[in-house]
């Protein structure tokens, strides 16, 4: 199957980053490598990109459709949680721009063996990386009752989370939990009718949650939205697309931070903390246009944050 993955706010993104001619940009989330191939085109003759993605399958797919780049591009087939790590081992002490587009491509839902989609019935897998050892499959057969509802709940923010895991449970003493099928079917006995009807399918938020919990998403991002800040140069920029509460969350409230100064106690006089900004906040978040959620449904949800280096 082609690896395709219809890239979200490009546009915006692009201007975000405010590129020019020459500067060096990181692409954290190489996917389809639409975004990367922008950022290629809008920046040459001679910039320079480094393209994350700990999926085998986007790797090779972009190498070949980024061919024409040559030495311009370089793949790292790596979780971005080593951002700085890997950007130091090229070579590079600062970069003009970062971009993260978050959460699972098209090609993954759309590729059933991949297990990410509730529409298709495959093994339940569910990892962005094919050799990381826990799989969706792992974690539902293996894992206390308690913390597969914890995971439902705060990943998931499924209100039904904790009879959907007693479920889970009670079904895998009988027989393991092998197919997104089972999980689909499992989900729809849990959650009352009445909570299920006109809504999202009500494994979305279930799906969403193992997918975080199996790649180990918000924690990793995290991380590497502090890494991406320390290596920019000063001027340059870090933009996120987010697509969930929890993504969007984490951006908000680290940039937030990172662009404070004092934070000592108000009832202190003076300021004894010292702290300086480290970025500054543009603008507020963007959403897609209704024409471009109209073209791309996946994008409805998308929300993108911006910040530059001081």
């Amino acid at each position: 199957m082609e690896f395709r993955h219809k890239s979200v706010l490009l546009e915006e993104c692009m201007a975000a980053l405010n590129l020019r001619p020459g500067g060096v940009y990181v692409d954290c989330t190489l996917g389809g490598g639409g975004h990367s191939q922008e950022i290629l085109l809008r920046t040459g003759p001679d910039g320079k990109l480094v393209a994350f993605d700990q999926d085998p399958a986007a790797i090779r797919a972009a190498g070949e459709r980024l061919k024409e780049f040559g030495e311009r591009v370089t793949l790292v087939q790596s979780n971005f949680v080593k951002l700085e790590e890997k950007l130091q081992e090229l070579g590079y002490t600062g970069v003009d721009g970062i971009l993260f587009d978050l959460g699972v491509s098209s090609y993954q839902l759309d590729t059933p063996e991949r297990g990410f989609s509730y529409q298709h019935d495959a093994v339940l897998d569910m990892r962005m990386d094919p050799t990381q050892p826990i799989s969706a499959r792992d974690l539902l057969n293996e894992w206390p009752e308690v913390e597969i509802a914890r995971i439902i709940r705060e990943y998931g923010e499924e209100r039904w989370a904790n009879k959907i895991a007693a479920l889970i449970v009670r079904e895998r003493t009988n027989r393991p939990l092998e197919t997104t099928g089972q999980l689909v079917e499992l989900i729809k006995r849990a959650i009352p009718v009445k909570a299920r009807t006109g809504g999202p399918h009500p494994a979305k938020r279930t799906f969403q949650a193992l997918r975080i919990a199996v790649n180990n998403e918000l924690e990793n991002f995290r991380s590497a939205l502090l890494q991406a800040v320390r290596m920019l140069k000063s001027g340059g920029r870090v933009a996120v697309i987010t697509f969930h509460s929890l993504e969007d969350r984490i951006a908000k409230q680290t940039l937030a931070e990172l662009a404070r100064t004092c934070v000592c106690p108000p009832e202190l006089p003076v300021c004894v903390c010292g702290k300086q900004p480290e970025v500054k906040l543009i603008g507020k978040a963007i959403e897609p246009s209704a024409e471009e959620v109209a073209e791309n449904p996946r994008a409805r949800s998308a929300r993108l944050r911006v910040a530059e280096k001081i």
